[in-house]
């Protein structure tokens, strides 16, 4: 019977393959990408705060999405950046620190998926009963719908995680630019048939319910409109949700172009791309979009630079 007692503490990840040519441009593309994301995602949640017109559900909803977006992007990124420099053969990272990098991957594409289903949520009450929308959607509820979000990624990744760190391993090179789920469990020569059934029935169920629920709760707003003559609210309705959809589907055709990669390995360095754009791309356009989209943020992004240009100079 094999023994596997291996279990080295100090793993190798395989990371990007760069040429030396490529090297500074590819390095300085993920950096500036970086810091756009920072800067963006930081400064609409500032906006939000300071201005008390911004404060209403959809937009403290919608905080939950820059806040995941830095969150999930710091720990990926930088040590990304560093990887880029060195040779494949001193990409090494220790074990707890691939967890953590693991969990943070996880956390960051499940909450994108949970904050979304109920920022749909809020826009189907404040279209299908805009009467009753300021007594549904209160403070309460939108920590409610915050911490169910949060919460559910949180016990199912954690579920994920922990199937992986019972298992041996008997490998240590990680084959893709950072760690993940699956790459963890890869290290092991034990079955990982436990894994494979959690994390297909964990990606199933997640993109069941949030596109069921997209598709849910547009199909109620579309149906409402239809029946509304009221061309204006109409309007902002389709300007609202035009808004949600694009970062929605933004998120899914990124999430599910990496799942799809994953199916050829020959194709294993789109794949690695795939994955490192699927935390950039969202993360550098959520705050975008909405900024560009959001009549209010506009609003006051006009008052602020007209404000600036009628101070006194001394």
């Amino acid at each position: 019977m094999e023994n596997y007692t291996f279990n080295s503490f100090a793993l190798q990840l395989e990371g990007l393959k760069v040429t030396e040519t490529s090297m500074y441009p590819v390095f300085f593309f993920f950096f500036f990408s970086y810091i756009i994301i920072i800067l963006v995602n930081v400064g609409i949640v500032i906006l939000i705060f300071i201005d008390k017109n911004l404060q209403q559900p959809m937009y403290l909803l919608f905080c939950n999405l820059p806040f995941n977006d830095i969150l999930g992007n710091s720990i990926m990124v930088p040590r990304l950046l560093i990887d880029i420099l060195r040779p494949p053969s001193e990409r090494l990272i220790s074990y707890p620190e691939c967890l953590v990098q693991a969990f943070s991957t996880h956390m960051y594409g499940t909450t994108a998926h949970t904050v979304l289903m109920i920022m749909a949520f809020d826009r189907y009450v404040a279209i299908c009963y805009p009467l009753r929308y300021a007594a549904i959607m209160t403070n309460k509820m939108v920590i409610k719908l915050t911490v169910s979000a949060w919460g559910v990624a949180l016990v199912t990744v954690g579920i994920l995680l922990g199937l992986t760190i019972r298992l041996n391993r008997c490998r240590t090179l990680i084959t893709n630019p950072f760690c993940d789920n699956a790459s963890l469990f890869k290290l092991s020569c034990e079955s990982v048939f436990i894994n494979n059934v959690y994390g297909l029935t964990f990606t199933v169920v997640l993109f069941t319910s949030s596109i069921g629920s997209i598709l849910i709760t547009y199909s109620k707003i579309t149906v409402v409109c239809l029946m509304n003559k009221n061309k204006s609210l109409n309007s902002k309705a389709l300007k609202t949700c035009s808004t949600h959809l694009s970062v929605y589907l933004m998120m899914l055709l990124s999430g599910m172009l990496v799942i799809l990669l994953h199916r050829f390995p020959q194709y294993s360095d789109y794949r690695k791309l795939a994955a490192i754009l699927f935390h950039i791309i969202p993360g550098s356009l959520n705050p975008i979009i909405y900024g560009v989209q959001s009549k209010e943020i506009r609003k006051f992004l006009s008052q602020l630079f007209q404000h600036k240009k009628v101070l006194p100079s001394f």
